[in-house]
């Protein structure tokens, strides 16, 4: 790699200076998606300059592949770090479903930068080796909790780990990208602080209760 762009002063602390850009470039691209960005505009925000950006990632398009991997990253981390070992799993699946949803109410573009992907057919998400080895994270916690809530004949047998991610997915998902046009037709603020807590119980009943349905019923 060449040099670092002089003249910037924030070169000494490089890890923080990357840091930054992603943080500004993460509002730009959820604002604005891949095409509307501008860098001129994230260099902007971080005191920096075009050719900063560059030498830390190449590209307009190297910068919303970190972006993307950076907020991927961000949740899988997550899952892997839950602690659900010692609960039945009732209570760990829910416990999932949980963090899904407090995850994605936090990371609003997170839900923006992922139906901006979607618009492009994830043709940057598929060009990452950093996002296809986390794949399999993505339901490794899920699969154990299945695996100990079907040997205890709790759970049914008909369901794997990806169907239980998608089932999660679709509902915190929803109610982010979809708040406005549902409050448009039905009057409704999915985000209302008064129905957090119902919504959030509801997710993890959902899943549970799907997962428990019919099981040991002849």
């Amino acid at each position: 790699m060449s040099a670092a762009p002089q003249g910037t002063g924030r070169q000494r602390d490089p890890e923080r200076t990357r840091a930054d850009i992603l943080d500004e470039a993460t509002a730009e691209f959820a604002e604005r998606g891949f095409a509307g960005a501008r860098v001129d505009e994230i260099a902007a925000r971080t005191r920096t300059t075009k050719r900063m950006l560059y030498y830390y990632f190449g590209s307009k398009q190297g910068l919303y592949l970190a972006v993307l991997e950076r907020a991927y990253i961000g949740i899988r981390a997550l899952e892997q770090n839950l602690e659900v070992a010692e609960l039945n799993p009732a209570r760990a699946v829910r416990a999932v479903a949980e963090l899904t949803f407090d995850h994605h109410e936090t990371h609003p573009e997170f839900i923006r930068l992922v139906a901006i992907e979607n618009i492009h057919h994830a043709e940057h998400l598929r060009s990452s080796p950093e996002l296809s080895g986390l794949s399999g994270t993505a339901v490794d916690v899920l699969d154990g909790i299945l695996r100990r809530g079907r040997d205890a004949g709790l759970f049914r047998a008909d369901v794997d780990a990806l169907d239980v991610h998608m089932l999660i997915s679709a509902f915190c998902v929803f109610r982010l990208s979809n708040r406005h046009t549902f409050a448009a037709l039905f009057e409704r603020d999915l985000l209302d602080p008064g129905r957090r807590e119902h919504y959030r119980r509801m997710v993890g009943d959902l899943v549970v209760e799907y997962l428990t349905a019919h099981v040991g019923r002849s």
